[in-house]
Formats: structure tokens, C-alpha cells, sequence
């Protein structure tokens, strides 16, 4: 089993020389896979990785999907109502984790806002989206969903840090059980 940090070196020496001939796509998309019980060590390196690639001549931007799914959520007009709903019957799982699925991707909010991080990057050689906190997904929708409606957007080197496991070169497992999902047409390290 690899190391972060090993893992970490070789996603570096990935991006540096962009993506292979060969993989589903040419979009420089790049995927830090690591076991999700390595999750709390994950973000512990993060500020020194980012601090790493600005050494390296990358201007890197953060998008955390934590952060924009919070946002979305308070900001649309049915949370008060899901919060009382969800007061009402707060073993009903289902139906709560349901309204907030819809929330997410009503309208593509989460997906228009990463497109809106891309946005202002493209054009620009050095630019990297880091794309943290994937864990806050679960269980409303998956990366690779995302990823897949964006086909064709990324221009810019984007690295997502996806908490799951490799089980092939192209299929992962979302946090180490969900369902082996094979439609990811990026470059994966680690895992």
C-alpha cells in the first residue's frame, strides 16, 4: 500500500506533465484517491500540499464541497422548511436526505458553481482547482456524476481528493462502499 506522501509526490509529477495518451478523456482532471480512514490525515496535509504546488509555480484554488453544499442548503428557500420537517420525523432518513438531494443538484447548484470556479481559471497556464471535501457528497450524489455532466468544461487542471477505493484504472469505490463506478474519465493516483 502507498503512502500519502508517495502518492502525493507522483500526482505532482502527473499534473507537471499532464495528462496520457490514452485515458477516456483529455481534460486534466486528476483524482488523489486514499483510503477514507486516511480521510482526517487528508486534511491535515492539504495546507502543505497547496503550499507545495505554489513552490512548484501552480496558483491553486480551493473549491470545498463542504462549503457549497452548506451554502446552498441554507441559502435555498425550502431549508426552513426541510429543518422543521426534519424536527417532525427525524428517523425518516430517506425522506430528509431526499429533499436535500434535490436542494444540491435543483438547478445544478453544486454542479454551476464548480463550472463558476473553472470559470475564471481558464486561459490560465498555471491554474489549479483543488476540489477538497468529497466525503460531504454522501449520500446525496456522487463526484463522478458531476464530473461527467461537466464533460467537456475542464480546461484547466483540476484534482479532486477522493475519499474511496482504486479497483481498477479507471473504477472507484466512493468512500470505500459504494458501488464500483467505472465512468470516471480521469487520471487517478493512489488508492
Amino acid at each position: 500500500m502507498s503512502s500519502l506522501k508517495a502518492d502525493f509526490d507522483e500526482l505532482r509529477e502527473r499534473i507537471r506533465h499532464g495528462r496520457e495518451l490514452g485515458h477516456a478523456s483529455s481534460e486534466p482532471i486528476f483524482y488523489l484517491v486514499f483510503p477514507p480512514e486516511q480521510l482526517l490525515e487528508v486534511k491535515r496535509q492539504t495546507p502543505a500540499w497547496i503550499a507545495k504546488l505554489h513552490q512548484e509555480g501552480w496558483t491553486v484554488t480551493t473549491f470545498s464541497i463542504a462549503e457549497h453544499v452548506w451554502d446552498l442548503l441554507k441559502a435555498d428557500p425550502l431549508w426552513p422548511l426541510c429543518v422543521a420537517e426534519d424536527k417532525a420525523a427525524p428517523l425518516n432518513w430517506a425522506r430528509t436526505n431526499e429533499s436535500l438531494a434535490d436542494i444540491l443538484t435543483g438547478q445544478d447548484g453544486l454542479l454551476k458553481r464548480l463550472e463558476d470556479a473553472l470559470q475564471p481559471l481558464e486561459g490560465k497556464k498555471d491554474a489549479l482547482l483543488l476540489v477538497t471535501d468529497l466525503e460531504a457528497l454522501h449520500p446525496f450524489l456522487r463526484i463522478g456524476a458531476v464530473e461527467s455532466k461537466l464533460h467537456g468544461r475542464f480546461h484547466v487542471t483540476t484534482v479532486f481528493l477522493y475519499p474511496g477505493v482504486r479497483t481498477g484504472k479507471t473504477r472507484l469505490k466512493f468512500l470505500g462502499f459504494y458501488p464500483e463506478d467505472g465512468n470516471y474519465r480521469s487520471a487517478h493516483v493512489g488508492g
